[in-house]
């Protein structure tokens, strides 16, 4: 402590973060994520912690790592001897990967919180206001024969290494030519009858491979290889047969936008459109607590939806988390996509409630068993 004063007169981010809130985690909490048996790993509580300054300082894995190593500050925030050789920067996202395995996020949110409980900076009954926002996707964006293309490319990868004496016997000649590179490294012709007919001759491949996967002489583990199913996925939604001849769907043909993949990499991710902007990727809904004067505004729910979901959809879940941390507040402040016309005509309307304008600005939105006005900020 002595040290890090001296070094920090003034202290830093990761000293009053340890000086303010104390310990926010502990093993405990994360017990479950790791083997009873095997080599000792680096405290779970303390990568936590390390992850959490991580995000809010914006470092890299390898930048966080040599901070444990060589800031003062974020071993005193640690509790850590000055001669603690740390980590290496590996062992960060392999913990961010058993967090994701097993929606631990929350439970490094939910330490925060109560921290901030303890301290007095969260308060029950205020005011709290929701907004959602886009999450790109990480992969790449595709266009459609971009996509088919590697979305065969990786089936025939993985089939590669699963079967090779299969696929060895089932593969056209011209399949090894045509698809043994990344389909961002094609030279797709640009005359739209030409990237029609290079369209065609892919979905012809897919479908002979995808017959031969689920036909009576192959092997059944093939078809529950995952980028065989994400063949399968993909070319129910751009192909069927017409009059025995695979061929493109149109546009109203094709599965609603909820179902349709948009990379083979994130399968996941879909389109997503909100007012003017269109993203590869999914949504993220925020909540946070607004208009304390003595306490600093906190976010106290964060909840991750594939694109396509609507804000309205999302309300029941959000005020469910709420009271789950005993977080629902007095008057909730929402973006114009989360209000419906049933929350407007069920809500009750003492005379200083004023019903929602067509301008999308105000809303009525629920509050503990009631509805509140309030305004929407963006």
């Amino acid at each position: 402590m002595r040290v890090a004063r001296a070094a920090f007169p003034k202290g830093s981010l990761a000293i009053r973060v340890r000086d303010e809130l104390g310990p926010m985690f502990r093993d405990e909490d994360f017990a479950d994520l790791f083997a009873s048996r095997g080599r000792p790993a680096w405290s779970p509580a303390g990568l936590a912690l390390v992850s959490v300054l991580q995000f809010v300082e914006g470092l890299t894995d390898r930048q966080a790592a040599e901070s444990v190593r060589a800031r003062i500050d974020f071993k005193y925030a640690l509790g850590l001897q000055l001669d603690d050789p740390g980590f290496d920067f590996s062992v960060l996202s392999e913990f961010r990967v058993r967090l994701a395995g097993a929606d631990g996020g929350r439970r490094v949110m939910d330490g925060v919180l109560a921290a901030a409980w303890e301290k007095g900076l969260l308060k029950s009954a205020g005011r709290t206001r929701t907004d959602s926002s886009l999450v790109l996707s990480s992969a790449r964006e595709l266009c459609w024969l971009e996509q088919v293309a590697e979305t065969l490319r990786a089936a025939l990868n993985a089939l590669a290494q699963t079967a090779p004496d299969w696929l060895s016997e089932v593969a056209e000649p011209d399949w090894f030519r045509h698809y043994a590179t990344r389909a961002e490294g094609s030279r797709f012709p640009k005359a739209r009858a030409k990237r029609d007919e290079v369209g065609a001759r892919i979905g012809r491949d897919g479908t002979r491979l995808l017959e031969a996967v689920f036909g009576p002489d192959a092997p059944a583990a093939l078809r529950s290889v995952d980028e065989v199913e994400i063949l399968r996925q993909v070319w129910v939604q751009h192909f069927h047969r017409v009059d025995g001849e695979v061929t493109r769907r149109g546009p109203k043909d094709r599965p609603p936008g909820a179902m349709r993949l948009v990379n083979p990499y994130d399968p996941q991710a879909r389109v997503g459109v909100k007012r003017d902007t269109m993203w590869d990727g999914y949504k993220v809904h925020l909540t946070e607590t607004s208009g304390e004067r003595d306490v600093p505004n906190l976010v106290t729910n964060v909840a991750t939806t594939v694109a396509t979901v609507a804000d309205n959809a999302m309300n029941e879940e959000i005020h469910t988390s709420l009271a789950a941390r005993n977080c629902l507040p007095a008057e909730h402040w929402v973006d114009a996509g989360y209000p419906t016309a049933a929350h407007v005509l069920a809500a009750p309307r003492p005379p200083w409630c004023r019903a929602a304008r067509a301008s999308g600005q105000e809303h009525l939105v629920p509050g503990q068993g009631r509805f509140h006005a309030g305004r929407v900020h963006r």
